[in-house]
């Protein structure tokens, strides 16, 4: 497959011209500096992209059997555009914007909510022991959809955790009841190329985003915007434009670069690989649960690990692996969370499984996470976020307003939402996950 990004840029750097234009340090320093430039004549642009962007564009979809567009700025970016252009659509058919969206949205769509304005319908799981998860049903949507039509439907697929919902059959309900399906597969980009795909938009999404640099190897920032072949042309006329909306127009030719040179990577015998190195993953986990591991989630390339079952808290454990040098993607009081991909090697996975099996067993922990309880809305979360704030203790925030959603990334889902009011049962989910401050409306 064509790779007319790096080509263009590599030829570029060889000719060594003079740089009388950005970025300033002119390709010198790092070797991959002389691969960083601009949008120089011949480079493309990517928000009005006609040339070798284009045609990378075009390469990404037809590997994906979807229109794909790229972002330099992660999943975050492609969230807002997905949601500006679902919001755009109902508008143009002159509706009142309603998006329904499973609680674990990562916090983004906080944002993309702030500066849209649309109104939200929050779906909570009847059964989860994480804030990070949120287990939607067919059936769940079925029973809402009788009382309620929302413009959208907005998942979390694969979640943080590593549990993926049946998308298909969600799918089928939307279409049923005319509701588009937009899904955050950020963590699930390799999930097209296994012998047979489990990809959102194969199996009936109208848009979805997904993170190239989370699974496929693809520099940080690298993500696709894919809108499915079945879904309206509106979507796939103005998705430059809603990308341009919330985009930097300095994006990243390194990682224009790195997307580019991702086609050619997946079509070249990636399936295959895929393939071999999920059934050595599936070994493991197996390995790991005769060894008295509780291993959750069904994600096939994700690792995740209850902890406590085992005698550790997830930090605790992480931290153990880290003394073997092995760095986890993520852990909080339950769980540990392991990301690998085929780029690890079968050296790799041994040295990870390896490290596991050697860490001994203890007394489960039966200590388990506060209860979700939803709170009292008392102001729209752009209200919230627009409004003037005040960090302060925990302690003191009860019956106070949220501001903004106090956790980082990893995993950048919220506990609380934008404009909602502390509760007791809220503040001790904070003080469980070890947040220490808030930030609130000022009063």
């Amino acid at each position: 497959m064509t790779t007319p990004i790096c080509d263009f840029v590599r030829r570029y750097a060889e000719r060594e011209p003079l740089r009388l234009h950005m970025p300033g340090h002119k390709g010198l320093g790092p070797q991959e500096n002389r691969l960083d430039i601009t949008e120089i004549d011949g480079a493309d642009s990517l928000y009005e992209a006609s040339g070798i962007i284009r045609e990378s564009e075009q390469n990404a979809g037809r590997l994906f059997g979807a229109d794909t567009f790229y972002s330099t700025e992660g999943s975050s970016l492609c969230i807002r555009a997905m949601l500006c252009l679902a919001v755009t659509y109902a508008k143009s058919a002159k509706q009142k914007p309603l998006i329904a969206a499973g609680r674990n949205v990562h916090k983004t769509f906080l944002s993309a909510a702030a500066l849209l304005d649309f109104d939200i319908l929050w779906l909570n799981s009847h059964e989860t022991d994480s804030y990070l998860s949120c287990r939607i049903t067919a059936e769940d949507l079925e029973a809402l959809f009788t009382t309620a039509t929302p413009t959208a439907l907005y998942l979390t697929s694969p979640d943080y955790l590593g549990n993926m919902l049946d998308i298909g059959a969600i799918a089928k309900v939307c279409k049923k009841h005319g509701v588009l399906l937009l899904i955050d597969n950020a963590h699930g980009a390799y999930l097209k190329f296994l012998p047979s795909s489990r990809h959102p938009i194969d199996l009936g999404a109208d848009l979805c985003c997904d993170s190239a640099h989370k699974t496929l190897p693809v520099l940080t920032g690298g993500a696709y915007l894919h809108i499915s072949k079945h879904a309206s042309p509106f979507f796939k006329e103005h998705a430059k434009d809603a990308l341009a909306l919330f985009g930097s127009t300095s994006p990243s030719y390194l990682i224009l670069g790195a997307l580019d040179a991702a086609n050619s990577y997946l079509s070249d015998g990636y399936p295959a690989h895929l393939a071999d190195f999920v059934k050595k993953i599936q070994n493991c986990k197996t390995h790991l649960t005769a060894q008295g591991y509780t291993v959750i989630g069904n994600e096939p390339m994700k690792l995740t690990l209850a902890a406590k079952s085992y005698g550790y808290t997830g930090k605790e454990l992480a931290g153990l692996l880290a003394m073997q040098n092995i760095e986890c993607e993520f852990s909080d009081p339950d769980y540990t969370v392991l990301m690998p991909t085929p780029e690890i090697e079968d050296t790799g996975l041994l040295h990870m499984e390896t490290a596991l099996l050697d860490i001994p067993q203890k007394a489960p922990i039966t200590q388990t996470p506060p209860p979700f309880a939803p709170t009292e809305r008392a102001l729209s979360i752009r209200e919230a976020i627009l409004s003037p704030s005040e960090t302060i203790y925990i302690e003191q925030a009860e019956g106070r307003i949220l501001a903004s959603a106090s956790v980082g990334c990893p995993p950048a889902v919220p506990i609380a939402v934008c404009g909602e009011v502390l509760t007791k049962e809220t503040i001790a989910a904070f003080r469980y996950y070890n947040i220490t401050h808030v930030s609130v409306i000022k009063t």
